[in-house]
């Protein structure tokens, strides 16, 4: 995991999907409007489209549906650029894992901090006050994959 490239990321990815292939007779798990991920498929970063962030930095929407299990994820990567947060600190519903590829992040932890660089993962638990924050001179590039359904993001109050 230390070296992940794009290509390696892609193929897990992939393998992540294929999880929730699932033949077309079977009864789709997914609520009205939720896509269902029951296919195996791939997507090339360079397809993935790009949104500017206020904060400097870029994000890519990957996937956003509910496995064929009943499970509701969401893959995006996001670029951060040096000293900056995504978002302030906050909690949800939903699981997350965070894959670094390049940079060094400071994960705050219910207010424990800790630093992670490339080839790190972060799991921030469900419901369990979380931040990042780009503490290299460098863009930090990671992947986040959230597992689970949503009731709402409580933002840390300052």
């Amino acid at each position: 995991m230390k070296n992940l490239s794009r290509r390696d990321l892609c193929v897990a990815l992939s393998a992540l999907a294929a999880v929730g292939s699932v033949s077309s007779e079977a009864q789709a798990p997914g609520g009205p409007g939720e896509k269902v991920l029951s296919r195996s498929m791939t997507w090339p970063f360079d397809s993935l489209p790009v949104k500017r962030n206020a904060n400097g930095g870029a994000g890519r929407a990957v996937v956003q549906g509910v496995l064929a299990t009943g499970e509701a994820v969401e893959i995006h990567e996001t670029t951060l650029p040096p000293g900056q947060m995504p978002h302030p600190a906050h909690k949800h519903r939903h699981s997350e894992f965070m894959f670094i590829r390049e940079g060094e992040l400071e994960f705050d932890n219910d207010g424990t901090k800790e630093r992670v660089g490339p080839g790190g993962v972060i799991f921030a638990a469900s419901n369990v006050m979380h931040g990042l924050k780009n503490v290299g001179s460098t863009p930090a590039n990671y992947f986040v994959i959230a597992i689970g359904r949503e009731s709402g993001v409580t933002p840390v109050s300052k």
